[in-house]
């Protein structure tokens, strides 16, 4: 039987999603998300230098926060996500090899799928969780078809056409981990402006759940 890495707790299951950010900017802006109460950052790794932006989000995050890549794609990639001190990695598709990798460096893995097939494949692999992409278009409904079939350990995400506006959508269906981009971050957005659009978001999810 595969061994998934478990995702740690987390008041907020939400990953905030800094494509195209910069390195002179990540302290700055990953400071400012995790003082409004977000404890999970990705990197895609078509952002400007991402794994030196990834080492500083890493160096300056409490040992709760979970730094890590989006945009994953092969075993390299992994061996230097590690190099950089990530622990999160999320890809946009299924390939075994990558999450085999990760598994083996300890990292949560959040592959990207979009049908059971797909779904099924990254579970087999040993997936942490899976990152439903794009949901906007599978909707809560459809997520809530194919997880009928996976393995209960697994966390759920959605991510893609997913914000402030639109968490109870999903969190009615009991999907409550999300992964934001635009709606939270863009380049060229002032820290003041990634601070307020944090704080907007956690409110919206903290209503949505109740909490």
């Amino acid at each position: 039987m595969t061994t998934r890495i478990p995702f740690p707790p987390m008041k907020r299951p939400l990953i905030a999603i800094l494509r195209g950010i910069k390195p002179e900017e990540t302290a700055d802006i990953v400071g400012a998300l995790i003082d409004a109460g977000l404890t999970a950052i990705e990197i895609p790794l078509n952002s400007p230098e991402p794994f030196r932006s990834i080492e500083i989000a890493a160096k300056m995050a409490p040992a709760d926060c979970l730094i890590g890549a989006g945009t994953v794609l092969s075993v390299e990639d992994v061996d230097r996500l590690d190099a950089a001190g990530g622990k999160l990695l999320v890809t946009p598709n299924v390939e075994p090899a990558v999450i085999s990798r990760a598994r083996d460096k300890s990292m949560v893995t959040m592959p990207g799928v979009f049908t059971a097939t797909e779904a099924l494949s990254a579970a087999r692999a040993g997936a942490t969780g899976l990152k439903f992409f794009p949901a906007g278009v599978l909707g809560a409904s459809g997520i809530t078809a194919i997880r009928a079939v996976l393995p209960p350990e697994l966390v759920i995400a959605a991510v893609g056409g997913v914000s402030d506006k639109n968490f109870a959508d999903y969190t009615k269906a009991g999907i409550l981990a999300f992964g934001l981009g635009t709606s939270l971050y863009k380049p060229g957005m002032t820290t003041a402006e990634v601070a307020e659009r944090a704080k907007v978001t956690i409110y919206a999810y903290d209503a949505a759940v109740g909490a």
